[in-house]
């Protein structure tokens, strides 16, 4: 474990090369979740970097996930997207995982969209829903801010009653009223994985009132509101955790796969945020 400053360390150098090699710095930035990185076809490529190519930028190893960071146009309006995300379940550490939400911080970002894929708990959800999150559970067993605080970042204790921003959840639900898209809205649970779940664990999220679980987002969300940024979170329900049918096996290819299905409506809603915000 690497302490505080050298953390913050890697994360102004991460952030001088940013700012040296990226001609525009805007004010939101996307991180695309699994199988959601083909919303790029739907913007203008200003400037990829590679992930590797950023100082101590941590690189992701699954599938769905090309790792890279774009600055984009969409409707003349600049955007940076981070095209694949680190997750806990790799085998890292809690600050590799949210070290591209305090670079975004870092470099002058304010608002950040969280995207991911989720299986839907709610029973009145199906496969190809978008789901606003207005609220999160985290299950994973720890908090991402354990240790040493960055007081350069945020202070110590910090309220998340409005983690997900409500003006931008209006905001949201207006952009999608006006492009006719069924948005759902309801609760994320954050799970280490990358098991998926037993039946007695779906039944017991239910319980506790989440409407989709997924393997990422809680710990990037704790360290944007932490950093002062506002977020947006959409989760796309890639399978249905409730009522499976028996035999079914779940594999993270379908996740991949049933992207497809949400790709047109999820480009459609994330250029009207751009636009709107």
């Amino acid at each position: 474990m690497i302490s505080a400053m050298e953390i913050l360390e890697r994360l102004f150098k991460a952030r001088d090369y940013l700012k040296n090699n990226l001609p525009e710095i805007p004010d939101i930035a996307i991180i695309a979740g699994s199988g959601l990185g083909g919303f790029t076809k739907n913007v203008k490529c200003v400037k990829e970097i590679e992930y590797q190519e950023i100082p101590y930028f941590p690189i992701s190893t699954v599938v769905g996930h090309k790792g890279s960071l774009i600055l984009a146009d969409s409707d003349n309006k600049k955007v940076i997207i981070l095209n694949g995300r680190k997750h806990i379940y790799e085998g890292v550490e809690m600050w590799e995982v949210i070290f591209a939400v305090r670079l975004m911080a870092l470099i002058g970002v304010k608002i950040l969209i969280i995207t991911n894929a989720a299986g839907g708990l709610n029973e009145n959800f199906k496969v190809g829903d978008l789901m606003l999150i207005n609220d999160h559970i985290n299950f994973m067993g720890r908090n991402p801010l354990i240790g040493e605080n960055i007081d350069e970042l945020g202070e110590r204790f910090f309220d998340m009653s409005n983690a997900y921003n409500k003006e931008l959840r209006k905001l949201v639900k207006d952009v999608a009223k006006k492009e006719n898209i069924d948005l759902k809205e309801g609760v994320y649970i954050g799970v280490t994985g990358p098991s998926y779940e037993t039946d007695a664990e779906i039944k017991m999220m239910c319980m506790l009132g989440a409407d989709a679980v997924g393997m990422s987002t809680v710990p990037e969300v704790i360290a944007a509101v932490h950093c002062g940024l506002k977020v947006i979170g959409i989760s796309y329900i890639s399978n249905i955790n409730v009522k499976k049918e028996e035999g079914r096996v779940l594999t993270h290819q379908e996740v991949i796969d049933n992207a497809k299905l949400v790709e047109e409506k999820f480009a459609k809603l994330i250029k009207g945020i751009i636009k709107k915000l």
